[in-house]
C-alpha cells in the first residue's frame, strides 16, 4: 500500500536561500516566463538565462508542438546554457511556478536527480520582492558538453496508453486528471479543435494549489484537500493543453508521496485535435455516451 508515504518539497526554495547560493560555480539559473519577452522588457534575475518555453521546451520536429523534445534537442539546449551533469539547477517563473514545473520535469526526465533541481517559490514576486531584477543581458556561460541519459519511461505516456484506460474496464486503477480550468474541462473554452475533456477523467486545477497573489504554494493540508479524491494506491495519469499545468500537478502530487504518476505526453494539444477521438462535454467524467 502506498498511502503512507512522505510528503516531500525540498525542491522548493526561497529568495534567502537563491541569494545565498547564487554565485556557486554549479548554480545554473534560468527563467521560464509565460512570455519569454519578458526577460528584457521586465528584467530577470542577475545572472539568470532565458528560456524559451515553447521552443527550447517542445519538440519542434512534430505538429504537436507540446510534446516533450527529443533526447537530442534537449540535450543541445543544455549545453547552450552551459549546464553540466553535476549543476544545481534553479528555475524560476511569473506563472505560479507552472512553466517552471515544465522544465523541471523534463530535466527530471533527462536524468538529473532530484536533489539538483529547486524550484524558487514565488517566482519573480518572491525575487523582486527582496532584490533587485536587472534588463542586462546574462554573460553566456561556457558551453557543456553534457550527454543525457535516454528518456524515464515510466514518468509518461503516449496516446495508445491513454486510449486502451478510457476503452478498458472501469476498474482498471487508473486515475485520469484533467489538470486544466474548469471552462477547458466542461468545453465551454478550448485549446483544441475539439471541446471538453477526455472521457474518464476528473478535473483538479493544478493552479488551485498556489496562491495567486505571491504565487507561492499553498500549505501542505491545503494541497493534500485537492486532490483529496485521488487514491495514492491508484495509478494517475495527469494531461492539460501545452504541458505545463500537468508538469504543476506532476509535482503537486509527487511532493505529496504519490508514486505512480505519469505525464500524457502530448495532452489535448494532440488528443482535442484528432477530430475522430472522443470526448466528453460538461462538469462530469462522462456523459450519456460513456455512462453506459
Amino acid at each position: 500500500m502506498m498511502g503512507n508515504a512522505q510528503a516531500d518539497r525540498s525542491f522548493l526554495v526561497d529568495s534567502d536561500w537563491l541569494a545565498e547560493n547564487i554565485e556557486g560555480d554549479k548554480t545554473v539559473v534560468l527563467e521560464v516566463r509565460y512570455e519569454p519577452h519578458r526577460y528584457f522588457t521586465v528584467g530577470h534575475i542577475p545572472g539568470a538565462i532565458q528560456v524559451k518555453r515553447f521552443k527550447d521546451l517542445a519538440d519542434n520536429n512534430s505538429l504537436t508542438v507540446t510534446r516533450f523534445p527529443s533526447r537530442e534537442q534537449f540535450q543541445k539546449t543544455l549545453r547552450r546554457w552551459g549546464v553540466q551533469s553535476d549543476s544545481t539547477i534553479v528555475i524560476y517563473d511569473d506563472t505560479r511556478t507552472v512553466t517552471a514545473s515544465r522544465l523541471w520535469v523534463l530535466l527530471k526526465l533527462y536524468g538529473f536527480s532530484d536533489s539538483q533541481l529547486k524550484i524558487l517559490d514565488g517566482g519573480t514576486i518572491g525575487w523582486a520582492t527582496f532584490e533587485d531584477m536587472t534588463t542586462e543581458i546574462s554573460p553566456a556561460r561556457k558551453p557543456s558538453n553534457i550527454v543525457l541519459k535516454e528518456a524515464d519511461s515510466s514518468m509518461f505516456v503516449r496516446f495508445p496508453d491513454v486510449y486502451d484506460v478510457i476503452t478498458g474496464p472501469r476498474d482498471n486503477e487508473t486515475t485520469l486528471i484533467d489538470a486544466r480550468p474548469p471552462e477547458r474541462y466542461a468545453g465551454s473554452s478550448s485549446h483544441g479543435v475539439q471541446e471538453g475533456h477526455i472521457p474518464g477523467a476528473i478535473n483538479i486545477v493544478s493552479m488551485d494549489g498556489t496562491d495567486s497573489a505571491s504565487q507561492t504554494w499553498l500549505d501542505e493540508d491545503t494541497m493534500k484537500e485537492l486532490y483529496q479524491s485521488v487514491s495514492k494506491d491508484q495509478s494517475i495519469i495527469v494531461y492539460c493543453d501545452d504541458g505545463f499545468r500537468m508538469s504543476s500537478a506532476y509535482l503537486q502530487l509527487k511532493s505529496l508521496g504519490y508514486k505512480n504518476v505519469k505525464l500524457y505526453d502530448g495532452g489535448w494539444s494532440q488528443w482535442g485535435n484528432w477530430l475522430d477521438l472522443p470526448t466528453v462535454k460538461g462538469d462530469k467524467p462522462f456523459d450519456d455516451t460513456f455512462s453506459l
